[in-house]
């Protein structure tokens, strides 16, 4: 029993982080339907971003997630102007081409500027605190990263379903030149969507980076999985995001534990073909 409570809150504390960082990308797709292939780039951002400020100014992650969710608003937002805009409109491959481009800019110049050393920041105010829960020994970075993840995520999902500017997203999402004849400045929407995608990203780095090391690298395996969550889930469905975040890490956790852990991501790209064939808009697309 011990066991499987401890996989079981692997598994959820996973998903719900998975959640948060596909949300983002989920957006951005759904709404303006490009693939941000710098999406976990710009995590890897967030992550130095916060390891810096907690290596040279004493800013614990606990605190500066503020800081790197803002920055990351910022950067996706300019990002967005000055390259994204551009592709929009013309050949369906010019928008992922940019963004892959972004992706590998971001990444080398990371690399470039901080070597390929794995940073970890230590003394954090989290640090290596543990709680039990049902014999589960819980890590408490982890698990504050996963409920504040849903905490942002169903702050997102208020924006998007009940205020005018989410119903200005869902209009644009549907049908943007509808929207721009209903006075819908769709260009506002489509730099705001890029940004809140890059500050989703921004605030799970931000707390990320209280447990996890930081290096160039770091942002693949979460794009990856991130692009299987939005296309499991639903193309711009933030509760599709966390469901199959969830899913997918609770199928992670379960199959490296009770199989073994070199096929957990074979079960996970499993499950996502399952569905796919089932169901190509995902669980919960609109």
């Amino acid at each position: 029993m011990t066991d499987f409570t401890q996989v079981l809150a692997d598994g959820l504390m996973n998903g719900a982080i998975y959640g948060l960082v596909a949300a983002g990308l989920s957006l951005i797709w759904g709404v303006m339907d490009v693939i941000n292939f710098a999406h976990g780039e710009f995590l890897m951002v967030a992550m130095y971003a916060c390891y810096w400020l907690g290596a040279l100014a004493g800013i614990d992650p606990m605190i500066s997630w503020v800081l790197t969710g803002a920055f990351l608003f910022f950067l996706s937002a300019l990002s967005y102007k000055l390259v994204v805009r551009r592709c929009i409109g013309k050949a369906a491959m010019a928008p992922l081409l940019a963004t892959f481009g972004l992706s590998i800019f971001l990444k080398n110049f990371c690399l470039n500027r901080f070597t390929p050393n794995f940073r970890l920041l230590s003394g954090t105010a989290l640090g290596d605190k543990v709680v039990r829960f049902m014999g589960a020994r819980v890590p408490v970075p982890q698990l504050v990263t996963a409920l504040f993840s849903v905490v942002v995520l169903g702050a997102l999902y208020y924006l998007i379903k009940h205020t005018r500017t989410g119903w200005a997203i869902q209009a644009t999402a549907m049908d943007s030149e509808a929207a721009e004849l209903m006075g819908i400045d769709t260009e506002r929407i489509f730099t705001l969507v890029f940004g809140l995608g890059g500050m989703c990203v921004g605030i799970a780095g931000g707390f990320m980076t209280s447990y996890l090391p930081v290096f160039p690298e770091v942002g693949a395996l979460f794009s990856l999985i991130a692009f299987v969550v939005v296309a499991l889930g639903g193309f711009g469905s933030i509760p599709g995001a966390l469901f199959a975040a969830l899913l997918i890490g609770l199928v992670e956790s379960f199959a490296g534990f009770y199989i073994a852990p070199v096929v957990k991501y074979v079960a996970v790209f499993a499950l996502y073909l399952a569905v796919i064939l089932v169901r190509p808009k995902g669980l919960f697309g609109w």
